[in-house]
Parts: structure tokens; C-alpha cells; sequence
């Protein structure tokens, strides 16, 4: 394997060199500091996502997490979520959450949403601000909870339990610390906590929200367990909350730091569409996709034994030559048919449709109410956890 180190604080600033000395070394390979397998090509990646026999059960890991004292009284079965499950489990969990996303649905969307965006917009403060804390954070975080039908006092509560558990939760190399399992172990049992409550009074009072319906298919001949609601509710949470926090983070920081892009943009807010595209592409949301292989595969030429775990790095597929040309340049106009930041074949995710309109509101709005935008003069400082990659502040100041 070539000498890569895929941990520590010049990885997480910027991994894209890595990938590419991976990549065109051997873009399927197992590193023995990691224990796994690393695909970086396009065309692996690709091939393993569609592959059936790479698993999505990952529930064994996860109960690893549960050898920790503070999750001893947790139930493991509700972090067991369609995330993590192949079929048939997963076509059956996904096809109910399935109908809160259909297109007509998502489109229905765009007017509560652009309120909000035009409510936060007009919040911004004078002088240097973090917009990340202003806009892309609290935007996600609204509109998830709305959907689920969870009160708006309760935000900043549930935004706090989100950001413990994802650090911990989500797919990454290294075991967490012990400061970031102690705080996971505690948001997960007062989410629970607080879930629960809401889940009694569903089932007293149906509204016509998503928690409403996970309740009620609960109750239709046992097609959703008390566990998978709970489990359903906190990956609906954490993944539509980070990974549109940091497609806007993201793509706004790409955008400043290449003037040329963004002039180009608020000259032509047609292309927003286009340009959320690029963004989703040129820094990737989400980093990676695990799997585990059931059987020995033989993945583009590379025999990958049964029982391995395999990383598919979704960043690096993005910025894979063979497939992008320039690929570490940001161009709004590239033909963007073929990123794949939400994933590919049956886990694709459920979410894309709506984080799109999202962000395509976001800057539209952008354009529309702020003609200028500056980086306060800092590099950009990515948080820890490489898979959920995003920014801890966006600190930028408005000119009218």
C-alpha cells in the first residue's frame, strides 16, 4: 500500500490529495493500521455500492459501542436503523419512510422553506458572523423537525442530542473518545427519553406528521417494531440534519474561496441548480459509505475476503479523473450526471430530493439578498469526524 495516513488533522483539512495517491496506486486496497479495505476509483465504488453481497449490516459494530458504560441501559435495537439493514428489512423500513419524500412531497416544501430561508436571511447580523450557525445549521434542523411534527421550542434540544450522537455514530475509522462516547450515551438516553413521550401522545392523538405515520405503521400488522420507530426517528434526524448543514457550509466556502465561481453565480442565479450539484460533487457531504463483504468478492480484480469491512470513499470517486476532468477545480457548469455524494443503487439516499431544494433555496436566496460576501480572513477548519465532513464555523461578513 502507498504510505497514506488517513487520520489526523492534514487528512481531515483536506483528504483529496490522499485519495488521489490511493487512487492511482491501488484504488482497492486494505490498510493494515485500519483493519479495512480503502475504494477510491469511480468505477469501484460504483460496482461495490450495487453489489448486494458487500452488507449494510453493520449491527455488530454498533453493539461494540454498547461494551461502554453509559450505553449499558440503552436499547442497541433502536440505533439499528434502514441505514444499516439489507433486504428484505430495509425495502420494507424504507418504503414507509419512503412516502414523506416522494417528489410531489418534497415540492410541496419549497414555500415553508423559502420562509424560512428568508426569515434567517433577515436575521443575519451586522459585521463578522458565523453562517454556518445562522443559516445552515437551524434550516436542516426546522425542516426535519416539522416533518416528524416535534415543536419548535424543542430545536436547540434536539440539534445538541444530533451533533452528539452523529460524532459518534457515523461511519468513520477510529473508535470515538471517551468524552465523545460519555456525550452520545447521554443524548441518546434524553432523546429517547423525550421521543418517547411524543410517541404516547401519537398514538392518543394522530396529527398529520411523519412521527404520526411511523406509529400508525407500527400498529398495521406489525410492520414497524417499537425499536425500528425509535431507531427510524434518530437516523431521519442526524442524517437530514448534518449532511444539508454541510452541503451549504461546503458549498458557500467553495464558493468564496473561488471569486471567480461566485461572481459567476450571482451573475447567472440560474445556474444555482447546476452549482449545488458541483458543491455536492467538489466536497462531498458525506465522505464515505461502510460495508461488510458477505463471501469472498472479487471487486474489480481485488479478491476481498468474507467478513472484511470495506470503506467505498464517495469524495474520492468524485474527484476521480477518469470520470471528471480537472476534477480539483470547482466549475459550476460541469456536467454533473454522474457525482455520487448521495450514494448509488438501493440505499441511495432518501433524503437527496430534499436536501437539493434546500440548497437550491438557500442560495438562490443568497443571491437575491446578498450581493456581497466576503470570508472573514481564516482558513476553513473542519470538524473531527472525516465521514460527516463539515466545517465548525463559516464566520463571513455581508456588504449591502
Amino acid at each position: 500500500m502507498t504510505a497514506v495516513k488517513l487520520t489526523g488533522p492534514e487528512f481531515i483539512a483536506d483528504p483529496y490529495p490522499v485519495y488521489s495517491r490511493l487512487r492511482s496506486a491501488t484504488p482497492v486496497v486494505r490498510d493494515p493500521e485500519i483493519g479495512a479495505w480503502i475504494v477510491t476509483s469511480y468505477d469501484a465504488v460504483s460496482a461495490g455500492l450495487r453489489d448486494a453481497r458487500f452488507s449494510s449490516e453493520r449491527f455488530a459494530q454498533t453493539r461494540q459501542l454498547f461494551k461502554f458504560p453509559g450505553f449499558a441501559h440503552l436499547a442497541p435495537a433502536r440505533i439499528h436503523s434502514f441505514l444499516d439493514r439489507d433486504p428484505p428489512d430495509h425495502t420494507r423500513l424504507r418504503g414507509l419512510v419512503n412516502k414523506a419524500f416522494t417528489p410531489n412531497r418534497v415540492a410541496a416544501l419549497e414555500a415553508r422553506i423559502q420562509t424560512l430561508v428568508d426569515q434567517l436571511v433577515g436575521a443575519f447580523p451586522r459585521g463578522p458572523f458565523d453562517l454556518l450557525a445562522a443559516l445552515a445549521q437551524p434550516l436542516p434542523l426546522i425542516v426535519i423537525a416539522e416533518l416528524l411534527g416535534l415543536p419548535a421550542t424543542d430545536r436547540e434540544r434536539i440539534k445538541h442530542w444530533s451533533d452528539a450522537v452523529a460524532n459518534v455514530f457515523s461511519s468513520r475509522f477510529e473508535m470515538p473518545d471517551v468524552a465523545s462516547l460519555s456525550a452520545a450515551a447521554v443524548a441518546l438516553s434524553d432523546l429517547f427519553d423525550y421521543l418517547a413521550g411524543h410517541i404516547d401522545q401519537r398514538r392518543r392523538d394522530p396529527q398529520d406528521d411523519l412521527l404520526t405515520a411511523l406509529v400508525q405503521a407500527e400498529e398495521n400488522q406489525g410492520r414497524l417494531s417499537e425499536d425500528e420507530i425509535y431507531s427510524t426517528i434518530l437516523v431521519l434526524l442526524v442524517a437530514g440534519n448534518e449532511t444539508t448543514t454541510n452541503l451549504i457550509g461546503n458549498g458557500l466556502n467553495a464558493l468564496l474561496r473561488h471569486p471567480d465561481a461566485r461572481q459567476q453565480l450571482w451573475a447567472n442565479p440560474g445556474l444555482v441548480p447546476q452549482a449545488v450539484e458541483e458543491m455536492l460533487r467538489y466536497d462531498s457531504p458525506a465522505q464515505m459509505i461502510t460495508r461488510r463483504a458477505r463471501g469472498d468478492i472479487d471487486l474489480m480484480g481485488t479478491l476481498i475476503p468474507d467478513g472484511e469491512t470495506v470503506y467505498f470513499i464517495l469524495g474520492a470517486a468524485n474527484r476521480d479523473p477518469a470520470h471528471f476532468p480537472d476534477p480539483d477545480s470547482f466549475v459550476l457548469t460541469r456536467d454533473q450526471s454522474k457525482h455520487i455524494s448521495f450514494g448509488i443503487g438501493p440505499h441511495f439516499c432518501i433524503g437527496a430530493s430534499l436536501a437539493r431544494l434546500e440548497g437550491t433555496v438557500v442560495f438562490r436566496t443568497l443571491i437575491r439578498r446578498c450581493p456581497e460576501i466576503q470570508l472573514v480572513d481564516e482558513p476553513p477548519v473542519y470538524r473531527g469526524n472525516f465521514s460527516l465532513r463539515g466545517l465548525r464555523a463559516l464566520n463571513v461578513i455581508i456588504s449591502p
